[in-house]
């Protein structure tokens, strides 16, 4: 079994850390997370937690993974900072897609975190660092960039595009050909029947953008 680094100590890593040990070919060795954040905490999950800065020298980047699955943080840019942070040391990062998915021939990138009762259709593209959280519909031919976050019970229709740094809300609905453009936020129960703005907050059905709101001033 390939052997994974686990970042963080919270829910999410707690989630992975089960999926991945019931459910994957992976083995998890070790969590670790940044000095700071430590706090004299030596084990999680009867596993060692290990110093971020210094992880390359008790798991070398030769023989181990790594997996950062992260909450949707400031629009997913703060996981995009630690995945960046932990390509930059020189680890692969694996993809968790759960067997209770139903996936065709998708491709997806690093560090997705794909969890059961998604239904993923063919011809679809996934990126880096997407998190794709339990039943959602992705509709076929359609393209999910890097850094978004899908929660639960979304539908994203067929040929659809959706850009970096986007968070779609628990049963949000996306019409077919509909851009979702950078940084795009779409609330709970809204759905999104045009082409969104950059960094626009969407609310309603059918979605309104929030003027004068920027989904880069949201702490999600």
């Amino acid at each position: 079994m390939k052997e994974v680094v686990i970042f963080g100590i919270n829910d999410f890593a707690e989630l992975a850390h089960y999926y991945l040990t019931n459910d994957s070919k992976y083995d998890v060795v070790a969590f670790s997370v940044n000095k700071k954040y430590k706090e004299g905490i030596e084990t999680f999950k009867g596993l060692p937690v290990i110093d971020f800065e210094s992880i390359e020298y008790a798991f070398s980047p030769d023989k181990f993974l790594f997996f950062a699955p992260m909450a949707p943080s400031k629009m997913n840019s703060l996981r995009e900072d630690v995945y960046n942070s932990i390509k930059s040391k020189g680890y692969d990062l694996i993809s968790y897609v759960s067997s209770k998915a139903t996936v065709f021939n998708t491709q997806f990138g690093e560090n997705c975190f794909v969890l059961e009762n998604n239904t993923i259709q063919p011809f679809v593209k996934v990126g880096d660092n997407v998190v794709m959280w339990s039943g959602n519909h992705i509709g076929h031919h359609s393209e999910i960039k890097n850094h978004v976050m899908f929660t639960s019970h979304v539908v994203l229709s067929g040929h659809c595009t959706v850009e970096d740094y986007c968070f779609l809300g628990v049963n949000a609905t996306i019409r077919d050909n509909v851009i979702l453009s950078k940084g795009t936020l779409v609330a709970m129960a809204s759905s999104i029947t045009k082409n969104t703005e950059e960094w626009g907050v969407y609310v309603g059905v059918p979605g309104k953008k929030l003027e004068n709101k920027s989904s880069k001033d949201l702490k999600i």
